[in-house]
């Protein structure tokens, strides 16, 4: 260590004095043990992640150690929702992939300002302690529109990026919404403030049957026109297209029919959520590696719902019970994902990547590879 390193103030000006002084030398010497118990063999692998991709691929991972069998040719960024593992956070920053945290609060106590701010330094801590590279804040709660957690929501996600973005450099935050912004699931939020707020926003272009307000059927989790829709009412709020990546599901639902008729129509419990009267919670999410595995003993082989433009199929459980399971395949993934390049959206991501089976079983593994394959930028089709 050099002497001028021994010395942080002799960078400044004059030295610092009195209280503010004292905090800037505690910022100056917490930067400097930066990096003293970095976990990665190579401390340059613990600094922050500065390049911003052209195209962003962002995924979502709840832990465990299937990250090592990822796509990381194409990973842009990680949003551990896991257990923090350091060996995760080490590799994807050798791969130039940023890896951030799970961002969730309780929003009735951050209408305080003062309570805002204690709950962002701690994360920023946090970041810096776990050497990452930002937030995804996942805040997925009823807000009304007249309430001052609207306004208070808006302010969060607007302070936590301005403090991340001073205190971590080229550092990211991101913001979890809905598959459209008409207040989905008593979700009233100031949609175009937030993301002007932050760097992006995470679009959540799943669990569509949330709010089921016809027929108590079961449906698609992610219907093409519906999904496309949801990205139009953006657009049409102002919301820059590039502050837009499109979520998309690698798990499915499994739905148990009360009835199930000839021309395959599933009638599902009345399972009321947020007002509405019918909902998915009356199926069970289940991951593609289940489905993919299911699928081959399934009583209707693989079906296509081209008004959905979605797959599904039927199977009969041990207790005699009909069951209809909706899922989205590579097919009806491309399909959607295609608008990602017609409308100039900034990338594509899913919940989560931990849903694919990374066996090293020959079929499993060509599965795998094809749903990480179909994530790829594909040619403008207009």
């Amino acid at each position: 260590m050099s002497r001028l390193q021994l010395r942080p103030w002799r960078l400044l000006s004059s030295p610092p004095r009195g209280i503010r002084g004292l905090a800037v030398l505690a910022l100056m010497a917490l930067s400097l043990a930066a990096g003293t118990d970095c976990p990665c063999p190579e401390p340059e692998l613990c600094r922050p992640i500065r390049h911003h991709p052209d195209f962003e691929v962002f995924v979502f991972d709840v832990g465990q150690k299937t990250w090592k069998s990822y796509d990381w040719s194409q990973i842009t960024t990680v949003a551990t929702f896991g257990k923090y593992d350091s060996e995760l956070m080490c590799y994807a920053h050798s791969k130039g992939a940023r890896v951030v945290l799970k961002g969730d609060v309780s929003l009735k106590d951050i209408i305080d300002p003062a309570s805002r701010a204690s709950w962002i330094a701690q994360k920023v801590n946090l970041a810096k302690t776990q050497y990452m590279d930002g937030i995804n804040i996942d805040i997925e709660q009823e807000v009304n529109c007249l309430s001052p957690e609207y306004d208070a929501l808006t302010a969060l996600v607007k302070e936590t990026t301005d403090t991340f973005h001073r205190e971590i450099e080229g550092s990211q935050v991101t913001f979890d919404v809905a598959w459209s912004p008409k207040n989905i699931d008593r979700r009233c939020y100031n949609y175009t403030g937030i993301a002007d707020a932050c760097d992006f926003l995470f679009v959540m272009s799943y669990d569509e049957q949330s709010q089921i307000w016809s027929e108590c059927i079961a449906a698609a989790n992610a219907p093409y026109n519906q999904t496309l829709t949801g990205y139009n009412d953006y657009i049409k709020m102002s919301i820059n297209p590039k502050k837009l990546v499109m979520g998309v599901p690698w798990y499915g639902y499994d739905y148990t029919c009360l009835n199930l008729s000839e021309d395959h129509v599933c009638t599902i419990a009345k399972v009321p959520f947020r007002g509405a009267p019918c909902s998915d919670a009356a199926g069970r999410q289940v991951p593609y590696k289940t489905i993919m595995k299911q699928i081959n003993s399934s009583i209707s082989g693989n079906q296509w719902d081209k008004d959905q433009q979605a797959p599904y199929y039927n199977y009969k459980d041990p207790a005699g019970h009909f069951h209809q399971v909706w899922y989205d395949n590579p097919h009806s993934i491309s399909l959607k994902a295609t608008y990602i390049q017609n409308y100039g959206l900034r990338g594509i991501g899913m919940w989560n990547a931990n849903c694919l089976d990374y066996s090293g079983d020959a079929v499993a593994k060509q599965q795998t590879e094809e749903m990480w394959e179909v994530l790829k930028p594909k040619l403008l089709q207009r």
